[in-house]
């Protein structure tokens, strides 16, 4: 019987620091995206679910050495789950900034047919260019397969974005 309730408190961790941590995770990017009032509705449930967790594992009579890694597997869990919450589900965009000297203004006018708002510096000169470009989450692999096509060699940086005014975002 010692050993049943045992494996059950052990899930119970498990499964609410799964919640509490993808809670946290979620908390914390819509914190960056400067949604405050969310976060903090987020925040009273994070803490509610670890305090009762980690009361329960504290009094507990049982193996602790077992509750100690399955709180700990819990945690590593709701890390991974909520990074996956937060990327599917979190609106957002992000800002592309690309340097290359293999793109020229037909590929990057053909890039703006396909409904991506692109602006194009060129730098110092000797056909090289920066491209920057605003683009919403879900469609930044399409872009970044199309951009690796043209110019395999480029560099590219990825940056979210908190706030964006005007413009043009896919």
């Amino acid at each position: 019987m010692i050993i049943l309730s045992t494996i059950l408190l052990c899930l119970e961790i498990f499964i609410a620091r799964i919640l509490d941590v993808s809670i946290g995770v979620i908390r914390t990017m819509e914190l960056v995206k400067d949604n405050t009032f969310k976060a903090v509705i987020l925040a009273f449930f994070e803490v509610l679910i670890w305090f009762l967790v980690a009361r329960e594992a504290l009094i507990s009579n049982d193996i602790n050495f077992l509750i100690a890694i399955f709180y700990s597997l819990g945690y590593a869990t709701g890390t991974l789950f909520g990074a996956y919450l937060s990327k599917r589900f979190i609106k957002g965009s992000v800002g592309v900034q690309i340097i290359t000297t293999k793109i020229k203004s037909k590929e990057i006018n053909k890039i703006k047919k396909e409904g991506f708002g692109i602006s194009s510096l060129d730098l110092n000169g000797k056909g090289k260019k920066m491209l920057i470009i605003e683009v919403d989450k879900k469609s930044l692999n399409k872009l970044l397969i199309r951009i690796k096509k043209l110019d395999n060699n480029a560099f590219i940086t990825v940056s979210d974005t908190k706030y964006v005014s005007n413009g043009y975002v896919k």
